[in-house]
Order: structure tokens, then sequence, then C-alpha cells
């Protein structure tokens, strides 16, 4: 009994989060990961990407951050599909940053930090799928940044969201107890 109360109050939290976009000023936008083919960005993270574009191009950060390692034999990183698509739709190579050791959000995160650090930013506009919006901007926090999440409006609808909203709920529950990454997979949840 409980744990379903834990549980439905943790997947209400992923959904109420879900819904706000906090577009505020940041010293950086990250991009986080998604799946790309040969450089060719998935249409998830194309989405992402879309969607950091517009926050860029509105003046919401000099910067843009790409997140996200590559899948044996691949041939770029997520974070590199990423930063070729960002200047190929007009953003000056020199604004945008690679964060390429990310394989599941937090490691994504820790490298969003670290490379932070290096330029002495502290504030990040994270951009993922709603869903993703509470864990990510947690993990941020952690990490000593100060996060905001702007997330994509696209995402699954129906019972896949349902699972999905699950799915996260159960990974932010183990991130908050084991403070360490749920390496869950499957609906970008890693």
């Amino acid at each position: 009994m409980v744990a379903s109360l834990v549980l439905g109050g943790t997947a209400f939290r992923v959904w109420q989060v879900a819904l706000v976009d906090q577009r505020h000023s940041a010293d950086m936008i990250v991009v986080l990961g998604a799946a790309q083919y040969n450089g060719d960005p998935s249409p998830v993270l194309r989405g992402r990407l879309e969607h950091a574009l517009e926050l860029y191009r509105d003046g919401r950060s000099e910067h843009i951050v790409t997140v996200g390692g590559n899948q044996r034999g691949d041939n770029y990183t997520e974070a590199q599909a990423s930063r070729i698509w960002l200047v190929e739709h007009g953003v000056p190579e020199r604004d945008v940053f690679e964060a390429e050791f990310g394989s599941d959000t937090l490691r994504s995160i820790r490298a969003v930090s670290e490379l932070a650090g290096r330029h002495d930013w502290e504030s990040a506009l994270i951009v993922s799928d709603p869903w993703h919006s509470w864990r990510c901007r947690t993990m941020a926090e952690d990490q000593g940044l100060r996060a905001m999440v702007s997330p994509t409006r696209s995402g699954p609808t129906g019972e896949v969201r349902t699972a999905y909203i699950l799915r996260e709920a159960a990974a932010m529950l183990f991130y908050r107890v084991m403070h360490s990454s749920a390496d869950i997979t499957g609906y970008g949840l890693d």
C-alpha cells in the first residue's frame, strides 16, 4: 500500500513537472542526447534540437551544450550528431559545446557539470522530453547547477505515455535512494 502511494505520488510529480516550461535565460542550453543514426538525429533527438534552436534564437543563452555518447560501432556520438545539426541550422560553431561522455542521464549531467565548471557557467536550461524533466533537473541541481527545464512538446501518448511516466517515476525513486543511475532502457529513460 505504501509503495503504491509513493510510486503514485512520484508519478504525479513527474507529470506535474512535465507541464512546466521554465524558459529563463541561462549560461547554457543543454540538449540531452537520444539516438542518432550515422550522424543523423533520430526524430526524438531532432525534436530536442529544434526546441533548443528556438530557445537559442530567442536569446535564452549564447551557448548550447550537446550531450551523449555512442554505441559500439557508431561513427558519431549523440553530442557530435547534435552539434553538426545545430551548426547546419545556423548556430555558430563557437557557440556549440560537446559533452560526449554520457551514456545515461546521470553520466550526461555529470559531463555537463564538468564542462560548466571549466567555463564558469552556473545555470542550465535543459531540453529533454517532458516526462524526463524532473529527474534531469534534480540531477543537475545535485551537481551544483542552477537548473531549469524547457521540455519538448512531443513524446509518447496514451498507454505508452503512462508506461513512460511510471518508468520515469521508478528511475527517479531509484536515483533518490541510491544516488546513481537506474540504467533503465527503453523510452529514452537511461
